[in-house]
C-alpha cells in the first residue's frame, strides 16, 4: 500500500473509532440526565451513584448476608421504563443473577435477603442498543426489587 493511502486509512479509522466513542458518551451522559431528571419528578431520597455509573436508592438493608453477583435469588420485582410503562412484574421468582442484565448483577448484591431496593439502569447496564420485548433501544430501566432469599 502506498505511503498517503496508508495515512488516509489510518486518519479515516482514528475519526470513526472517535465517532463511535463519542456516540457512546453521549448515550451515557443522555441516561443520567435521563435518570437525573426521574429522581428529580419522583422526588427520591437518599439515591447513590455508584463508580459504574448505576444510581441506587435502598429502601430496607435487610440482613448482614449479601448475594453474590452469581447467587440464586428469589425475588419479587416491577420493572418499568422512565414513563412509567411497566414492562415486567413477577412475585417470588427464582433467579440466577448469572444471567440477568449487569444492573442486576451490581445492583442486587447491595441489600440482604428481606431487602428492597429501587435500581435506575443505564442503557448500557440494561439491553442497550437492542430491544427486548416491549423495551425500547437505549432504554433506561428503573426496577423496584425485593430480595426475599439468596443461596
Amino acid at each position: 500500500m502506498r505511503p498517503i493511502i496508508k495515512n488516509i486509512v489510518i486518519v479515516i479509522t482514528v475519526l470513526v473509532i472517535g465517532m463511535n466513542y463519542s456516540c457512546a458518551k453521549s448515550q451515557e451522559a443522555e441516561d443520567r440526565e435521563i435518570i437525573e431528571q426521574y429522581i428529580s419528578d419522583h422526588n427520591i431520597a437518599a439515591v447513590e451513584l455508584d463508580n459504574t455509573g448505576l444510581f441506587y436508592a435502598i429502601a430496607d438493608k435487610g440482613g448482614s448476608l449479601h448475594p453474590s453477583s452469581s447467587a440464586t435469588v428469589t425475588v419479587n420485582y416491577t420493572g418499568e421504563l422512565v414513563d412509567g410503562t411497566v414492562f415486567d412484574s413477577n412475585d417470588n421468582v427464582k433467579l440466577s443473577l448469572q444471567n440477568t442484565i449487569v444492573g442486576w448483577k451490581l445492583g442486587i448484591p447491595l441489600i440482604g435477603e428481606s431487602g428492597k431496593i429501587k435500581l435506575m439502569i443505564p442503557s448500557g447496564m440494561g439491553y442497550g442498543t437492542k430491544a427486548a420485548g416491549s423495551i425500547p433501544e437505549n432504554s433506561v430501566l428503573i426496577f423496584d426489587v425485593d430480595l426475599l432469599l439468596f443461596n
